[in-house]
């Protein structure tokens, strides 16, 4: 029987948002009331680690996850840029400052897993999809590398999106210095 808490954070960078991430956003939303997906490094971009912007990221992740999901999903998700902080023993205390009340986390990382229950909030492992070929770092190398293997990663509609703001060009660009 799945728990039923009021509020989860569901923390990513989304360089590009892919199944992985889509299946765990649907796994929070099974455990919470709502789910608050965190855009992290919100201050980065246009590089090869982030190469879409906060607001690209946030675009995508609400068109996404109206496609999967429907409209109905907005009274249960909010989607919250937030800026690095390069602390992380402070992190979550800076979540709590800038995010409206939550229970806990899920997440695949064992950093964030950890930081919250050293704050004394749940932790949640999220089931993991296809992690060798799924992760935001193995797509943005495979696209870089002319491997279109990283298409298995994502619906075929969020490649459209993907391409709307140029992403595999601009990788590629970026990946060559231009």
């Amino acid at each position: 029987m799945l728990e039923n808490y009021n509020r989860l954070i569901f923390p990513g960078r989304f360089q590009p948002l892919h199944i992985g991430h889509i299946k765990a956003i649907e796994y929070a939303l099974k455990l919470s009331k709502e789910v608050i997906i965190v855009v992290g490094s919100a201050q980065e971009s246009y590089t090869i680690k982030n190469p879409l912007t906060a607001g690209e990221r946030i675009e995508i992740i609400k068109n996404v996850l109206n496609k999967e999901f429907g409209y109905d999903y907005c009274q249960k998700i909010y989607i919250v840029p937030i800026m690095d902080i390069e602390m992380n023993k402070v992190w979550v205390q800076y979540l709590k400052m800038l995010l409206p009340e939550f229970d806990g986390v899920v997440s695949g990382n064992p950093l964030v897993l950890n930081l919250f229950k050293d704050m004394g909030l749940k932790a949640i492992m999220q089931p993991m999809f296809n992690r060798n070929l799924c992760s935001g770092t193995n797509i943005r190398n495979n696209i870089i590398e002319g491997n279109d293997e990283w298409r298995k990663c994502i619906p075929d509609y969020l490649y459209e999106m993907l391409e709307k703001y140029g992403f595999t060009e601009r990788l590629k660009s970026l990946s060559k210095g231009d």
